[in-house]
């Protein structure tokens, strides 16, 4: 029966994503002219493997395209051609393309032949310039003899090979090896097949045979290993180093009656574009693809997965002790009824630790979201003709997997603007007595059960008398109307606000940073701005670690319960009437110390009947959301709770000033407030008091 190699499709796609961001994280630290062995070589090992993965699995115009960037690369590594700054350019578009490559196989999409043309072009080019394999046809027959001369005086390699019996089932394929040790020379293979089983004890998933293999070639016993690296762990390996001569070429007369018995399998030595390389086992780690498309399937450590495991366990444990208390509650005694509830205090705790586990899974290194910028400041930076460096701490800063796949492109946006508009030429910086080089920082850590990610650059910062004239100008503000710096900076993210001179194919600081507010607030986040002109900008963007649980606080109206996120709370308190004021009979304020804010009767925003409706005496939390604040007119306080968010959009619809909903303990549903919406919302509604025609959303 034969393997099913697609399952290990997924595995492929995600290893060769991991290996195209090393190659190109090894191109940009690459010295020009003197670049480091070590360097190159994982370059060219992650070309290797994805060359001989796609080759696995039939995607033969991956495998080569990649066979082009893997010989430029061994030039590079044995010294025959100097790295040059168009080598590496050419090799990063080549990246590019190839990532291109792996995406429209993976989602069987067409992709830009064109484009492959053009980039394929380049790498022939450059092969074929000087200071390459390819000087001359001249140089090219010399080898060609010289290697003739040297195949009857090279040495090669005995190889005993006994793959383990479970090896099969992790997708590698012994044939696929020896195939790609013909391309290295000459290949005799003879098997063994002592240990094969009775055709009805025979399980086709597992190995019975062992090879002998002798190779006739002149390369280091790295390359002949490099072979077998998929499967070290998964069999019994032999090298060892023999001499050949003109008489070693014909097998003695003990080999062949061993062929005869056992059968040998000659292998062509001309290069397959069919199979080259197996693919690696679907193993545990804690990589995950790069790219920023969502993904169906993640990656998990080995830790995490024990953790959960181990937690599990623990659960069963708690389950067995609670199931022997008897049933009999007619005849339940105290003796009982405290082992009881010790069980029940186990259970919680086993509970909240297997929930926090579970949650851990889903957690991945924010080094995913960050590790895109390295190239793309590399590649603005010679476009627009600046220096830049690019810092990074705080990579190993976990955060969910769902917030990372949708926090890249905002944080991509604040990038680009710092790169354009946020870092001057390096002659104005000059002219200013600052370095040349200007310093982009990308910084991330915890704080307070959120995630704070910092984008920092030592530019020449927002000019505030520019932002508002122009917001004057575009009739935001009055001309005589005096502004907070925090509420100048708010101004920017207005759509389509600009204070660029020139917008650029780029950026331009403030076009699109109300998609980047919008969509950082739908990750229940926000972002702040500090600015000096002519010292620089951070730009500090604050997100729940998960999107999937909650803190939040119970509130009651009416006979209903609603959950507001402990993160929008500033304060409760207990209204007094001297303090509440009315404006042209519709909105009610709140005088709170210096400041006056609205107040949201939430009985008549969601059309619930309530018995009290007067104000004073009530209860009402105050909220802040994108810089708002608001008073929540609440019947009681019921206390606070992690809750487990569940999308009411794909369950019901789309509510204005609701987030989403969970379920309580008892089974009832409460529904989760959007506080930005909801302020948002309390703002634009000018229908008078108790009219429910009016509410969002009539809870039954």
């Amino acid at each position: 029966m034969a393997i099913d190699i697609t399952q290990f499709h997924e595995t492929f796609f995600e290893e060769s994503f991991e290996g195209l961001d090393i190659m190109e994280s090894g191109l940009l630290n690459l010295d020009i002219g003197a670049a480091d062995n070590d360097t190159i070589n994982s370059i060219f090992r992650a070309a290797h493997s994805i060359k001989g993965g796609s080759a696995t699995f039939g995607f033969t115009d991956v495998a080569e395209f990649t066979h082009g960037m893997e010989t430029l690369l061994d030039e590079m590594r044995d010294g025959t051609r100097d790295v040059t700054q168009k080598s590496v350019d050419t090799l990063l578009q080549s990246v590019d393309c190839l990532r291109e490559l792996l995406a429209a196989a993976r989602d069987k999409t067409p992709v830009d032949s064109e484009r492959v043309a053009v980039v394929h072009k380049s790498l022939e080019k450059i092969l074929s310039s000087e200071g390459g394999s390819n000087i001359s046809t001249e140089n090219d027959e010399h080898n060609e003899n010289s290697q003739t001369e040297s195949i009857s005086e090279r040495s090669g390699w005995k190889i005993n090979f006994k793959p383990h019996h479970d090896m099969l089932k992790t997708g590698n394929d012994p044939v696929r090896m020896f195939r790609e040790l013909s391309e290295l020379g000459e290949l005799t293979v003879i098997v063994d097949i002592s240990q094969l089983p009775t055709l009805a004890d025979l399980d086709p998933e597992e190995s019975y045979l062992s090879w002998d293999l002798t190779l006739k070639t002149d390369v280091e016993i790295d390359l002949v290993k490099e072979v077998f690296e998929w499967v070290i762990d998964e069999c019994d390996l032999e090298i060892s180093e023999i001499v050949s001569s003109t008489d070693d070429t014909a097998m003695s007369s003990e080999t062949q009656d061993r062929e005869n018995e056992q059968g040998t399998e000659n292998i062509s030595s001309e290069p397959s574009s069919q199979a080259k390389r197996q693919v690696a086992k679907p193993g545990v780690t804690e990589k995950s693809t790069a790219s920023t498309d969502s993904s169906a399937s993640i990656r998990v450590s080995i830790d995490k997965v024990d953790a959960l495991i181990n937690m599990v366990g623990e659960l069963v444990i708690t389950q067995s002790m609670i199931g022997q208390l008897d049933c009999d509650f007619d005849d339940f005694d105290n003796s009982r009824m405290e082992k009881l509830r010790d069980g029940l205090t186990l259970l919680e705790r086993n509970t909240r630790e297997l929930q926090e586990s579970v949650m851990r899974i889903r957690m991945l290194p924010i080094s995913f979201a960050f590790n895109r910028f390295p190239r793309m400041v590399h590649d603005l930076c010679q476009k627009l003709d600046k220096k830049i460096e690019l810092r990074t701490t705080g990579e190993n800063t976990e955060l969910d997997k769902t917030v990372m796949e949708k926090i890249g492109d905002p944080l991509v946006h604040l990038v680009r603007n710092s790169i354009d508009h946020g870092i001057e030429m390096p002659q104005a910086r000059k002219e200013t007595n600052k370095p040349e080089t200007g310093v982009i920082e990308l910084n991330a850590f915890h704080k307070g059960g959120n995630i704070i990610i910092e984008i920092k650059d030592d530019g020449a910062g927002f000019n505030k008398d520019r932002i508002k004239n122009k917001a004057i100008e575009r009739g935001l503000i009055s001309s005589d109307e005096h502004l907070s710096d925090d509420k100048i900076y708010d101004l920017i993210f207005q759509p389509g606000f600009s204070t660029a001179e020139q917008l650029s194919d780029i950026s331009g600081r403030g076009v699109g940073m109300d998609v980047v507010r919008r969509n950082i607030r739908e990750l229940g986040g926000n972002i702040d701005v500090t600015s000096e002109e002519g010292k620089g900008t951070t730009f500090t963007i604050r997100l729940p670690l998960t999107l999937a649980i909650l803190d939040g606080q119970l509130v009651c109206v009416g006979d209903e319960i609603f959950i507001t996120p402990l993160v929008s709370i500033v304060e409760s308190l207990q209204i007094k009437k001297e303090f509440v004021n009315n404006i042209a009979g519709q909105t009610e304020l709140y005088k709170v110390r210096d400041d006056y804010i609205p107040i949201v009767r939430m009985h008549e925003m969601f059309g619930i009947n309530v018995e009290k409706k007067s104000l004073e005496g009530g209860l009402l939390v105050v909220v802040e959301g994108d810089g708002k604040k608001a008073g929540l007119l609440v019947d009681e306080l019921l206390g606070q709770q992690q809750v487990v968010i569940k999308s009411l959009e794909t369950n019901y619809q789309r509510v204005d000033g609701v987030s989403g909903a969970t379920i309580l303990g008892d089974g009832t549903v409460a529904l989760i407030l959007d506080v930005d919406g909801l302020i948002d919302l309390s703002r634009n509604t000018s229908a008078p008091n108790n009219s429910p025609d009016n509410s969002v959303l009539a809870v039954a």
